[in-house]
């Protein structure tokens, strides 16, 4: 009789041709769930009531080109009912289907790489994971965000349950929080790749690593606890309704079941390779391997399958064999090793290992609790301390190496079979056929044979693998320089309230004899001659002075851009000139196109000047040149090309205490916003969006916080799909404090208005 408290197998479903890297909880129908596999296709399965209590291939999909390597399922709407399934694939591509057909209904392209993670939220969005080092937001078939930041492989991804906060994980071996689409935080701790993300609560998650630990983390920032007990990479985890207890896979072979804070029951399983696991609405455990094999187990006796089912399961794992070069085992020395009577002890914990010699062979024993007795897991093959000429067993055939190569979203089931006297490029081209891999890994995967077989002989001992991305001597996919860029939303909001630049900073800040005076100062390689001086002078009269009739010349236009790049110390009044002057056609068409290498010198210029650890006046001065440049269409030309670059370190200003600095970010984020009018450029609208919604956070100037809620409902009025992602990113429960302001009146009445167009 089983412990009330063990899970035992209730079924095993075929389907998968191979390996199953996905499963997901359905919404449609009761008790179905959805899983997808590197044989390119998902599936969805529903409970049968046959006696066996198994599991019936509702839903086959297609339309990925290579494996597919994640699931996620998007929350039903008035529009999809039953919800949507979404795919991640090797293709580089996001699929999504409906239950009434095999072909996605649409599919998602931006990715540069594998997507190799995907997880839903509220309203739609969705958030996806790639190697390419990057996570996008993406909501009504469009993508609204690119989160960058990671410098390795996006491996895992989660929206957290409080509008705005995703969370994700990379072979760079942190965790970022984002907010609203930028960075809040960066969490360290985890030795190696981290490999899944689990949501506990509002204020709490999980995280999986190939360092074989599981982390509790608070949104905060601490770690509060560390689970220690597979031997090997982590791929995967899933929570359980409670909020506490969880349950792990990993390249152990194992599933754990984790309660109170400790591992309760291991279960190994006939498979190198336990890629996924998902708990289903009754309990009940699905996990998906790579012998292309999904095996649902329970704790309910009445769904625990037959005692012939049960024994042959038990059969099949105990004729596996265990190769020690997968690091579970530790070193193996065969001399040392106990025989049979060792397993007249009972263990002293589930999952315990224990092994044995039996003649000249090895065997491999597990303790299971509900049972009470010792499970044979399978037999050693060459154990890693054995200087013997016996050879690795692969498909029938043995091996010098066997080696588990991860080229493909990470596939240690992916094997390498090698000996010394093959030519290793031959062996490496025969490699990427066999497994359907673009020739461009032949130069890595070659080079790595070479590398991982210097100075052996044959029938040496292979050496130990390691995981691609963090292993020595493996090929690392995915690490290169990020690609892609933040991503969009549109539309504006009133007219009537929106700011005219050309209107704006008509005082001037420094006066001419503050000029003169800095000066006098001056490093000599600066030092103005006073007839440069006087031009400087003589310009600003012709941009300031509505009555002149004097314009600006190509001299002077030239003396002012050389001397803003004045020692910071001394330039703010040259900064405030060049604020002035870009309002003038002549000289806006000048220094922010007249050549497009002239734009970009003066957008360069600039932003170097707003570093967060910059003097305040020269990030203000900075500010507002931007702001004046949308006064012509050059500068309005200029500015949405490099909006990215702008916004971007505009945004890093937020965290500056200084009421000029937050007056001027918003009022550049509001001239985006009303520049963007009109266009289709979602990505643009969505960061301007973001740093709207991130100023918010930390600016408390009224003013500021006014041109911010018109920036905002600038961008979201008369578009549904900006207001989705507006609501997804919590920007209604954001501005709510402002409705009751009455001082000014306009801050409340703005917010109540934005509140109105989201509703």
């Amino acid at each position: 009789m089983a412990s009330p408290n063990s899970y035992k197998l209730s079924c095993s479903i075929p389907g998968h041709e191979m390996d199953v890297r996905g499963l997901a909880v359905a919404f449609f129908p009761d008790g179905a769930f959805t899983s997808v596999s590197r044989d390119r296709t998902g599936r969805v399965w529903v409970p049968n009531s046959s006696p066996d209590r198994g599991f019936t291939e509702m839903h086959c999909m297609t339309g990925h080109e290579n494996f597919v390597s994640c699931v996620c399922i998007i929350a039903p709407s008035d529009t999809y009912p039953r919800g949507l399934i979404a795919t991640g694939g090797n293709d580089h591509n996001i699929c999504v289907f409906t239950l009434d057909q095999p072909q996605p209904l649409f599919t998602l392209k931006g990715h540069k790489n594998t997507v190799c993670a995907l997880s839903s939220g509220k309203f739609g969005t969705l958030l996806s994971g790639s190697w390419d080092t990057t996570a996008k937001v993406w909501l009504n078939e469009k993508c609204m965000m690119t989160l960058q930041g990671h410098t390795a492989a996006v491996w895992a991804v989660v929206i957290l349950p409080e509008q705005g906060l995703m969370l994700s994980g990379s072979a760079d071996k942190t965790i970022k929080l984002w907010k609203a689409g930028r960075c809040e935080k960066t969490f360290t701790g985890h030795e190696d790749c981290v490999r899944g993300l689990a949501v506990v609560s509002d204020l709490e998650f999980l995280s999986c690593s190939n360092d074989a630990t599981i982390r509790r983390w608070l949104v905060t920032g601490e770690c509060v606890q560390v689970y220690y007990s597979h031997t090997n990479y982590i791929y995967s985890l899933a929570v359980f309704p409670n909020g506490q207890d969880f349950v792990s896979t990993g390249e152990d072979r194992t599933l754990r079941i984790w309660k109170q804070g400790d591992c309760q029951q291991t279960i190994r399983l006939p498979a190198q390779s336990v890629w996924c696991c998902c708990i289903l609405p009754n309990g009940d455990i699905a996990v998906g391997a790579s012998d292309g094999l999904i095996r649902v187990f329970t704790e309910v006796e009445d769904r625990m399958a037959n005692p012939q089912d049960l024994q042959a399961f038990e059969d099949e794992l105990s004729k596996t064999t265990i190769d020690p070069k997968t690091g579970d085992l530790g070193d193996i020395k065969m001399e040392d090793l106990p025989g049979r009577e060792h397993l007249e002890e009972p263990g002293n914990r589930d999952g315990q290992t224990r092994l044995i010699k039996e003649g000249q062979n090895v065997e491999a024993y597990q303790w299971s609790v509900a049972d009470s007795r010792w499970m044979k897991i399978g037999d050693v093959v060459g154990g890693s301390n054995q200087q013997t000429s016996k050879k690795v067993n692969y498909e029938g055939k043995e091996y010098d190496f066997v080696f588990t190569i991860d080229i493909n979203e990470g596939g240690p089931s992916m094997k390498l079979p090698y000996n010394v006297t093959d030519d290793p490029w031959l062996t490496a081209h025969n490699f990427l056929q066999k497994n359907e891999l673009s020739p461009m890994f032949l130069d890595q995967v070659a080079n790595f044979i070479i590398e991982n077989t210097k100075g052996h002989t044959l029938g040496a001992a292979a050496p130990s693998a390691a995981d691609p991305f963090t292993g020595t001597g493996r090929y690392i996919p995915g690490s290169g320089t990020p690609t892609g860029a933040p991503v969009g939303v549109a539309d504006p909001f009133t007219v009537s309230v929106s700011f005219s630049m050309a209107s704006l900073y008509n005082n001037f800040a420094f006066s001419p004899a503050k000029l003169k005076e800095l000066n006098g100062g001056a490093p000599g390689e600066y030092r103005l001659s006073e007839e440069v001086l006087e031009s400087l002078e003589k310009l600003l009269v012709s941009v300031c002075n509505p009555c002149t009739t004097e314009q600006p010349t190509t001299e002077q236009i030239s003396l002012l851009w050389k001397t803003s790049h004045w020692p910071e110390d001394i330039v703010f009044p040259v900064l405030d000139i060049l604020r002035l002057a870009v309002r003038h056609p002549q000289v806006n068409d000048s220094l922010c196109g007249g050549d497009a290498d002239d734009g970009v010198a003066l957008c360069n210029h600039l932003l170097s000047l707003m570093k967060p650890q910059g003097r305040p006046a020269n990030q203000m001065l900075a500010l507002r040149t931007l702001c004046n440049c949308f006064s012509g269409w050059r500068g309005r030309a200029l500015l949405l090309a490099q909006r990215e670059a702008v916004l971007s370190h505009a945004a890093d200003l937020c965290s500056v205490c200084n009421k000029n600095i937050h007056i001027a970010l918003a009022t550049l984020v509001l001239n985006y916003a009303g520049s963007l009018h009109g266009q289709p450029d979602l990505e643009a609208k969505a960061q301007c969006l973001s740093v709207a919604s991130a100023a918010l956070e930390s600016v408390q100037d009224k003013e500021a916080v006014f041109r911010l809620l018109v920036a905002l409902g600038t961008t979201v009025a008369s578009d549904q799909t900006a207001q989705d992602l507006a609501k997804s990113l919590g920007v209604m429960s954001q501005i709510a404090k402002y409705t009751s302001v009455t001082d000014p009146a306009k801050v409340g009445e703005c917010c109540q208005l934005v509140l109105k167009e989201l509703q």
